[in-house]
């Protein structure tokens, strides 16, 4: 049962019996249904659970939930003890930060990740297609749904972790063909649904590629990774600078921070004495947590830069800005530390990166590569715009290996622990200063997969809890 918008205790706990048109709570209702002391009772949307003068449902479940207290649970109807120790309680919820604490406290979190593009292709193939096809009254006789139309479907159309939204596209395209043949009932031809005419039937493509650059991308803009609640996406960090004019007088001292509408500058002095003149303007609709750690990259990146050219002073001098594109978007999160640095670098030493690499990972003052969240997401949205290198922080080493082997096959992942190795990776040999010192942080660890040779996802496990209509066949593991 829903406990959305509730907001009578009652619902949980039921009404005495000296009202009128009293009724047992939800709970013994279910066991009354069930006929049965230990079903399987489901708690849906249990995050948005409401809060009323007439009590609090969710203190009413703390009871329900808590193994040491609801074998003598009493409903207000009933008045007597009821034993609820031998029900397993299954609760869903679309975020937890709405959940009061004391209750998440008694449940065992799983969180379970969208589908991924081959889950989606399997699952559209085996129920979607064939029930869209029986609610519309047409069958596959009448219309042919090609497989490349299907794969453009999902990946321009239908990125949301879930699947209700393709549904709603293939349901949309079962009505204008049974439209159709209602129209012309004396043709008894096959409809093809191809690239070609699939826009005609659910309009153009809502999600186009990430990529901003199909080439090398310039000095200073580099490929990072992002969490997003469609599944994850690719986040370029651009950063350009121009030194300043040379002046007659310099100010003597000057130890100013100003930050106006969202943009930060730092401005510093001591000509000769090791200090930093230079500025730094952020763009993009960045939060708190993602403009420290742009302040957190520049600091490094000045001091990386002169360790790799004790002469390059330009990240100390210039008037450097740094933008995140689609400044539209809301963006936050410390796992650009390490794509804001490199951006930096590339640019301190007008060097362009290697194609086709994409990074993620928090940076500290010293160098550090600390963990991120969302891998999975993100290795997602790097296969999608073919990417080929993964600098990931070695924290998150294990949290890929867990990933399915269709998921990691054509890339190559380097799990890196401090920023000296992402140097290596990030850039050409021959075009760069060599690291005047070896590699500060742990071994690197590399793994990498070949790329899949064939597109069939009839291999591909569906999602646990989702049955197969057919027997599914052994998916092959990769060497």
């Amino acid at each position: 049962f829903s406990v959305g918008g509730m907001h009578d205790v009652a619902e949980i706990r039921g009404h005495r019996r000296t009202y009128v048109g009293a009724m047992p709570g939800k709970l013994i209702q279910c066991l009354k249904v069930c006929q049965s002391s230990n079903p399987v009772v489901l708690i849906d949307e249990i995050d948005k659970l409401g809060n009323g003068f007439r009590g609090d449902p969710s203190s009413a479940l703390l009871e329900v939930l808590d193994p040491e207290q609801n074998n003598s649970f009493r409903d207000h109807y009933l008045d007597v003890p009821v034993d609820l120790s031998q029900v397993l309680f299954l609760c869903t919820a679309n975020v937890t930060d709405s959940i009061p604490g004391p209750l998440l406290d008694r449940m065992e979190v799983i969180r379970i990740a969208g589908y991924v593009f081959e889950e989606k292709v399997a699952i559209a193939n085996q129920f979607l297609i064939p029930q869209t096809q029986e609610q519309s009254g047409i069958g596959s006789d009448r219309l042919d749904l090609t497989e490349e139309a299907l794969h453009k479907m999902i990946a321009d159309y239908a990125r949301e972790s879930g699947v209700r939204n393709l549904r709603k596209l293939l349901e949309k395209v079962s009505r204008k063909v049974a439209l159709s043949v209602v129209r012309k009932p004396d043709e008894q031809q096959k409809v093809g649904i191809s690239l070609q005419n699939l826009s005609e039937y659910i309009g153009q493509p809502l999600h186009l590629s990430d990529r901003l650059y199909t080439t090398t991308a310039p000095p200073g803009v580099v490929m990072g990774l992002a969490w997003t609640s469609m599944g994850g996406a690719v986040l370029y960090v651009e950063a350009c600078g121009k030194l300043p004019r040379p002046c007659r007088e310099a100010p003597a001292n000057s130890d100013d921070a100003a930050s106006v509408d969202g943009t930060t500058s730092e401005t510093s002095s001591g000509a000769g004495s090791g200090g930093f003149n230079g500025s730094m303007q952020i763009t993009g609709q960045l939060g708190s947590v993602m403009s420290e750690s742009s302040s957190v990259s520049l600091t490094y990146a000045r001091l990386f830069a002169r360790e790799l050219d004790p002469a390059n002073s330009f990240l100390d001098e210039a008037r450097i800005h740094l933008n995140v594109p689609e400044g539209s978007v809301p963006k936050d999160g410390p796992s650009a530390g390490v794509t804001m640095a490199t951006a930096l670098i590339s640019l301190a030493l007008n060097r362009s990166l290697l194609p086709n690499v994409a990074m993620t990972g928090e940076l500290t003052l010293t160098g550090k590569v600390l963990k991120v969240g969302g891998i999975k997401e993100k290795v997602i949205a790097s296969r999608r715009e073919g990417v080929q290198m993964l600098l990931l922080p070695r924290q998150n080493e294990a949290d890929y290996a867990e990933l399915k082997d269709y998921l990691r096959a054509g890339i190559t992942a380097h799990f890196v622990d401090h920023f000296d190795d992402v140097y290596k990776f990030a850039f050409d040999h021959s075009q760069v200063p060599p690291l005047p010192h070896p590699s500060r942080g742990l071994p690197i660890v590399t793994m990498s997969l070949p790329t899949a040779t064939s597109q069939d996802t009839s291999s591909v496990p569906l999602p646990i809890g989702m049955p197969s209509t057919e027997t599914p066949a052994s998916t092959p593991h990769a060497p």
